[in-house]
């Protein structure tokens, strides 16, 4: 089957925190927010293995059986978390790994093909030829549609590609991180990859309202030095002047945020699609709602100075 990333959607949604990482959810409103989903538009539902240790892709399993034929669902590999030992964030991307994982995936989601699976990282212990030809032995075998990649280098992304099509690529890019504008991005763009940007709003601090001070204690953002208590004034300064500018349009920071990353990506000639994070209607409204927003150029040129002032590593 060949692949076509146009049925990747304009915008997608991360579901991630549904179950891990940010702090406690209301369940009812999460499942709520992904019938809500559906209504706008959204297709591409992104998950992984080791969200909540396989927890969130048997929380996505009703949903996606409910509507199978107008979800694509998009999940990965890579990391060998397990219930008994999650604080294992070792990577493994060896063949006998990626067979047995594809399939924990498809019986906790309750499917019989995964439409987009992602290596998770990338692992030099292992050859990449090795890892690609068993993910595209799964596509040969009909568990797997398309192939994608996350955080790889315009190079693996390239060899990659070479030993089988790569739909698309998962990396962190947004207006406080484009490190991946330099060389990745060109690259996917040559060879048709979609690009699907995770934290594209950093991660909710370009919402404006994910402030180190009111995060709840599981919330993992403690730990990443952009939300410390050396780099959160200073970083907090810049998401001001983005609300600034926001108000001044009639949008919310989040939007204005998004509304860039998608004239970014036609400035540089690569398809994306964006999988904001959420948990509640509301934002999931505001953030399907950028996808339309148009930017002239003065607006891009204010905002273009501010992710070489960001403090602190995004992880």
């Amino acid at each position: 089957m060949t692949s076509d990333s146009r049925d990747l959607g304009t915008q997608g949604l991360g579901c991630m925190g549904m179950s891990e990482f940010y702090g406690p959810t209301d369940e009812t409103e999460a499942r709520a927010t992904l019938e809500r989903a559906l209504e706008l538009g959204v297709r591409m539902f992104d998950t992984a293995d080791m969200y909540g240790v396989g927890a969130n892709e048997t929380f996505l399993r009703p949903f996606i059986r409910a509507h199978r034929d107008r979800v694509v669902i998009a999940t990965k590999f890579g990391y060998a978390r397990t219930v008994d030992n999650p604080n294992d964030w070792s990577v493994d991307n060896r063949p006998e790994f990626i067979r047995a994982a594809v399939d924990r995936s498809l019986t906790r989601l309750g499917i019989d093909c995964i439409d987009l699976y992602y290596m998770h990282r990338r692992t030099q212990e292992v050859p990449l030829a090795e890892s690609i030809g068993a993910m595209a032995e799964l596509v040969t075998a009909g568990k797997v549609r398309w192939l994608g990649l996350s955080e790889v280098s315009a190079e693996e992304l390239t060899a990659a590609h070479a030993i089988h099509p790569i739909t698309a690529l998962q990396s962190e890019w947004s207006l406080f991180t484009r490190q991946i504008e330099s060389a990745v991005v060109p690259v996917a763009s040559k060879l048709g990859v979609t690009l699907v940007p995770y934290a594209p709003l950093g991660r909710g601090m370009l919402t404006g309202k994910a402030l180190a001070e009111s995060l709840a204690s599981a919330d993992y953002r403690r730990h990443f030095p952009r939300f410390s208590a050396e780099n959160r004034d200073a970083n907090l300064r810049l998401v001001a002047k983005i609300e600034d500018l926001a108000t001044g349009l009639g949008v919310t920071a989040a939007q204005l945020a998004l509304a860039w990353l998608y004239a970014r990506s036609r400035q540089l000639g690569v398809r994306i699609v964006p999988i904001p994070g959420t948990r509640r209607r509301s934002r999931l409204e505001e953030n399907v709602a950028a996808a339309s927003l148009r930017l002239d150029d003065d607006v891009l040129a204010e905002l273009e100075p501010l992710a070489a002032a960001v403090q602190g590593m995004a992880v």
